[in-house]
């Protein structure tokens, strides 16, 4: 049969990925949050629905467009974290890559779960302004981070620098979009001693504020 394999008089694929059996799952775990009936994108939660997009798709996660999250994964301790894994992005593509199968639907899962984001945590409504840089007059417990006045398209680090030398990786955003405008909230609060120093890279990028916890 070659490198493909036909499933119907017309559609030949190279892929043994399915829609029914990896993409279904993955698609549920990550993108229906928004792309349903009654969410806020166009809905991808059918077979039917999904397929005709599969290339755009394919072009959006490896651009890293879409899941909007714009935090690179492993810089910072950032929870609700959306990202698609780099093994995530390459079975899309690969699916596409080898004509989008449907697979067998008997396959699907009877009860997909769609995980609602965790409420935000509270915070003392303190922010603190970070232009380019700051040095902590007191010590804080930064809960998270949220964009400002970041120019679209920029991407920047936050580092914080402890009075003792040790470097804290805050968060990385990357290729920022204003419209996925969003806070950023860390899996468990940062007690930050006075004097210590965080640091955007690189500091022109736009404004970034600071969310305080009591």
């Amino acid at each position: 049969m070659g490198a493909g394999f036909v499933l119907s008089a017309h559609d030949v694929f190279s892929t043994k990925i399915t829609w029914s059996r990896e993409i279904s799952r993955l698609v549920d775990k990550r993108c229906v949050a928004c792309h349903r009936a009654g969410g806020s994108a166009f809905a991808l939660t059918t077979f039917e629905e999904a397929r005709p997009w599969a290339k755009a798709i394919k072009e959006e996660v490896l651009e890293r467009r879409m899941p909007p999250f714009a935090a690179v994964k492993g810089f910072g301790e950032i929870r609700d974290d959306q990202a698609l894994t780099q093994e995530e992005i390459h079975l899309i593509s690969d699916w596409v890559e080898g004509g989008s199968p449907e697979g067998e639907p008997a396959l699907l899962s009877k009860n997909p779960h769609v995980e609602a984001p965790a409420p935000p945590p509270a915070t003392s409504g303190v922010e603190l302004i970070v232009d380019g840089s700051i040095t902590l007059k007191h010590p804080i417990s930064l809960a998270g981070i949220r964009p400002n006045s970041l120019t679209e398209g920029s991407s920047v680090k936050l580092i914080a620098t402890g009075p003792d030398g040790l470097i804290e990786p805050l968060i990385w955003l990357y290729d920022y979009k204003p419209q996925f405008n969003r806070s950023y909230y860390f899996r468990k609060p940062l007690k930050l001693p006075a004097g210590t120093r965080i640091e955007a890279y690189p500091g022109s990028a736009g404004l970034i504020s600071l969310l305080t916890s009591n």
